[in-house]
């Protein structure tokens, strides 16, 4: 899933996901830590919700295909 394609995102996620410049969402993606393979990897097929207040990306990771999130902070 391309950063610019978003099917999965709740409209404020959308939103929030938005004012981010592209090339720092790029670099998110790109960056998200696999508790399986012990280091950052890349975030697939993710969703993005608000949860308390913050931009959670929900998703899997490129190489065990396990679950990983990330948490963006601030609006």
């Amino acid at each position: 899933m391309g950063v610019e394609s978003l099917p999965n995102f709740t409209p404020p996620a959308r939103k929030r996901w938005e004012t981010i410049p592209a090339d720092l969402r790029q670099r998110l993606l790109s960056n998200v830590w696999c508790g399986h393979c012990r280091h950052g990897t890349t975030i697939t097929n993710f969703k993005g919700t608000i949860k308390g207040g913050e931009l959670v990306l929900d998703g899997k990771c490129a190489e065990c295909q396990g679950g990983v999130a990330r948490v963006l902070e601030g609006s």
